[in-house]
């Protein structure tokens, strides 16, 4: 197991550097010039000039790239153009209101979706294997921005039942535990969570049907066993591919919350990456998307050993 668990470190090295240089460039290859949009329109050429030598961005693209490398992983990600904050202070406290509600999003995505397509697969062409295989679908087909603004409509507009935008008093203080500041996370939770439950849904309902459909089923059910220890044995058989699909799905949401922190103005990573963006915000652009970047690669390593711990063949391969 150390030794499987060394090399797959060892081969996210270089992807990690790999994913170094493609963030850095597509930063690089995006139009405009951020200096532009931080002097005043009566700037001397020489203030911008000055300006651009303060970031740095008066050098060779080769140059930049390893000034920058060399700072980030000493940890210093530069100061942000537009709040002149570090970058680093409001990457990973934005990192962090994402990771917490992608991972409650994942968590209940994944319990539910074992439930439903358990379900679903056990009862095949039932009227209860229909209505799962309908949400699923519809979980799959709706727009997570349009789900988003109908649960604003909904909850926050027409029943007043939640807040609509915000983190309450600020991640500082935020404490998901007391209703009063978890309510904030509630529709964003919700909105992150519907599409990777419906894609785990239809997954489980299809793995779990074919290993229920085997000879070796039939074979337990003449030997006498219980129907609940027999699809206890036949979960234990998807959960290599289940682990390896909520792995994927926590890469999506991390990388894929822009739309619905955008909307609900939850202060994480899309929301930051959004105004990056906006306020062509180099720094901010490069310290957010490396983060995300190298969050999606560690959690496919961290599939990969959990994946290795319930099926023992992925370490002898």
């Amino acid at each position: 197991m150390w030794m499987y668990a060394l090399r797959r470190l060892i081969l996210t090295i270089p992807i990690l550097l790999g994913v170094t240089v493609i963030c850095f460039a597509l930063v690089q290859l995006a139009p405009g010039d951020p200096v532009q949009s931080l002097v005043r329109p009566d700037a001397t050429p020489e203030q911008i000039q000055s300006l651009r030598a303060f970031y740095g961005l008066d050098q060779p693209v080769v140059v930049q790239y390893f000034m920058w490398l060399w700072r980030v992983i000493g940890g210093n990600f530069g100061m942000s153009i537009s709040t002149n904050l570090p970058v680093a202070t409001e990457v990973l406290r934005a990192f962090q209101n994402t990771i917490v509600i992608a991972l409650i999003s994942v968590v209940i995505a994944f319990i539910v979706s074992l439930i439903l397509g358990t379900i679903a697969a056990v009862r095949q062409g039932g009227i209860v294997d229909r209505i799962v295989t309908a949400i699923a679908v519809f979980g799959i087909s709706v727009p997570t921005f349009w789900l988003a603004v109908v649960l604003v409509i909904i909850f926050a507009v027409d029943l007043n039942w939640l807040p609509a935008t915000g983190m309450g008093a600020g991640s500082d203080t935020f404490n998901y535990l007391d209703w009063n500041d978890f309510k904030f996370a509630v529709m964003p939770i919700i909105a992150l969570a519907l599409p990777p439950l419906a894609i785990m849904t239809r997954t489980t309902r299809s793995s779990l049907s074919e290993i229920l459909n085997q000879d070796f089923i039939q074979t337990l059910r003449a030997k006498g066993l219980s129907e609940f220890a027999i699809i206890t044995h036949a979960i234990r058989n998807i959960m290599p591919s289940a682990v390896a699909m909520l792995g994927l799905q926590l890469g999506y949401l991390i990388g894929g919350s822009v739309l619905v922190e955008t909307v609900f103005t939850w202060p994480g990573t899309g929301f930051l990456l959004n105004k990056a963006i906006l306020t062509r915000d180099i720094p901010l652009l490069q310290g957010t998307i490396l983060v995300l970047a190298t969050a999606f690669v560690l959690i496919n390593l961290v599939v990969d050993l959990a994946q290795s711990l319930v099926d023992p063949r992925i370490k002898r391969s």
